[in-house]
């Protein structure tokens, strides 16, 4: 048996939980992904941060109704590296 390859920028709980959500939408306002995640707005902040650097989040800034909305939205290369971040840990569990 080969050793796991995880993504250690996914692998945290809290960031592999953001792009879970992330792939099932176009993107997702901060504050929902925040409240689902169940974190402060500075951890959720901070896994953004990281996810943003690697280029797996692309974040923008909307002016809604006089206050500035964050929006998030996961990149193709976010995607493809859930979707491998993913196949390792169904292959460890043996499920497929």
């Amino acid at each position: 048996m080969r050793a796991p390859v995880f993504d250690p920028v996914i692998h945290a709980p809290g960031r592999l939980q953001i792009c879970a959500i992330l792939t099932e939408v176009d993107q997702a306002e901060f504050a929902m992904v925040r409240d689902a995640v169940e974190v402060s707005d500075s951890v959720m902040s901070k896994h953004v941060k990281q996810l943003e650097e690697a280029g797996y989040v692309a974040v923008s800034k909307v002016a809604a109704g006089g206050r500035q909305r964050t929006w998030l939205k996961l990149t193709s290369q976010g995607r493809a590296a859930f979707k491998t971040h993913v196949a390792e840990l169904t292959r460890l569990a043996g499920i497929g």
